[in-house]
């Protein structure tokens, strides 16, 4: 059932003003994770990988040591794999477009890093 006008209309101001004024909302929700970073993907796969070969070792000569170890490095590989990216946007990157930067938003660290990564990209 589509909406009508004014459920439309309504919605779309939610949106603008969603928008305007919860951007670490929004950058939180949104799908922009960025390009991915394919060696920690390799890494993944080949610790999943080696898992499952000591995992099938401590079946094949019976340790269950063995095979409890082969789970943990396989578990630790598909973590890896699945894992976020360590480092995000910068705050400034991540705010919707538009959308202004409200003061005392974002926690102290934030804010020291943000003046950190300033100041290096003014001195490099």
């Amino acid at each position: 059932m589509p909406l009508s006008e004014q459920e439309q209309r309504l919605l779309d101001e939610m949106e603008r003003s969603l928008y305007q004024n919860d951007a670490d909302f929004v950058a939180t929700v949104g799908g922009r994770r960025g390009k991915p970073n394919y060696t920690v993907l390799v890494v993944g796969v080949l610790l999943a990988l080696l898992g499952i070969g000591v995992l099938v070792t401590g079946v094949i000569v019976q340790q269950p040591l063995v095979g409890v170890l082969g789970f943990v490095v396989m578990f630790a590989g598909v973590l890896t794999i699945f894992s976020p990216p360590r480092r995000g946007l910068a705050p400034e990157d991540a705010a919707a477009p538009g959308a202004k930067k409200r003061k005392g938003s974002g926690s102290f660290m934030d804010n020291l890093n943000a003046r950190w990564d300033r100041r290096n990209d003014d001195h490099g």
